[in-house]
């Protein structure tokens, strides 16, 4: 049996894959946009000498073209995360990534085994296409946990800036200026529409509503019964903050507390996997008496219907809401 060889070789090459996207990513838009950057993109764009009505049309069409391309056949699949990951790749751009790895796998799928042809071709697109979704998925989940890390300490920033005097857009300014991406330059572009003319309060709920955050929401709802009824903004958003905080400690406690239970599923499922590869490559011709039996593929989907049924059963009983 080739199988153990060309498991090795297909995992190789969807890594490979992910990397090189993650590469032309780098290469296409520079360092400063990965959120390993400590620097605020909106104001490095800036201090490089592009206007400011062109950094905000420039982050306005980032931010919002994924959402409008939700009509092209299965790339609402991937909108939303992108959305929330703020990829700087058009969705036109995203696509060709997915042909373009696609036959790069089939490329190397082609030199490394001996597979059909169609079936390559079905695995090169399902490569192409899964190392595209889990590099944004990855990117948007480490971007909303930052944001919601970054939320309280904006928030508290704006209350200190409330209470010497300053109005609330120059406090959204100062938190656009001070604070690290990928909030800063959020904020920044909340700023800049604010100096057009949008409503702050507008601004705010637009930005709650793209990210899909609670806490955003919160704050969005603060603002504008403020503006509509009047009241002590400063006093609002410092219970506000003092609630984001007690959310998000929750939250961590909550996952800590479920963690063993999550990883107890991902352990049930994997161990068999990992059990099966270690026999086939110990002994290749382990199954090869079995191979021929009419039970053997039927019972092949089983077992790999039962182990997704415990990631989903694990999930569901550890996915707690607060």
């Amino acid at each position: 049996m080739q199988l153990p060889t060309e498991a090795l070789i297909y995992v190789a090459i969807f890594v490979g894959v992910l990397a090189l996207v993650e590469g032309i990513y780098l290469v296409a838009f520079g360092k400063s946009i990965s959120l390993n950057s400590k620097v605020n993109r909106r104001l490095d764009m800036l201090d490089k000498g592009v206007g400011r009505e062109q950094v905000l049309e420039q982050l306005r069409k980032e931010m919002q073209q994924h959402m409008k391309s939700q009509s092209i056949p299965l790339y609402s699949l991937l909108a939303d995360k992108a959305q929330k990951a703020a990829i700087a790749f058009s969705p036109r751009q995203l696509i060709m990534m997915m042909a373009l790895l696609s036959i790069v796998a089939f490329m190397g799928l082609s030199i490394g085994t001996r597979t059909e042809t169609l079936l390559r071709v079905a695995l090169s697109v399902a490569i192409g296409v899964g190392a595209v979704y889990a590099w944004v998925n990855n990117k948007a989940k480490k971007r909303m946990a930052m944001l919601e890390e970054q939320l309280p300490d904006a928030v508290e920033l704006m209350v200190r800036s409330l209470r010497v005097g300053n109005p609330f857009v120059s406090s959204v300014q100062i938190v656009a200026n001070e604070v690290e991406d990928p909030l800063g330059t959020e904020f920044g572009v909340i700023a800049d529409e604010c100096a057009y003319g949008r409503d702050v309060g507008e601004a705010l709920k637009d930005m709650a509503e793209r990210l899909g955050m609670q806490d955003l929401r919160f704050l969005a709802v603060a603002v504008g019964i403020q503006q509509q009824s009047g009241g002590n903004l400063a006093e609002i958003l410092a219970g506000l903050a003092k609630v984001i905080r007690a959310r998000f400690r929750l939250f961590r406690r909550v996952k800590a507390i479920t963690a063993e239970a999550q990883w107890s599923g991902k352990f049930l499922s994997g161990f068999p996997l990992g059990c099966l590869l270690f026999i086939l490559v110990k002994d290749p011709n382990y199954y090869d008496s079995v191979l021929d039996h009419p039970w053997f593929i039927p019972a092949c989907f089983v077992v790999g219907i039962m182990l997704t049924l415990n990631l989903i059963v694990m999930r569901i009983l550890t996915n707690i809401k607060v």
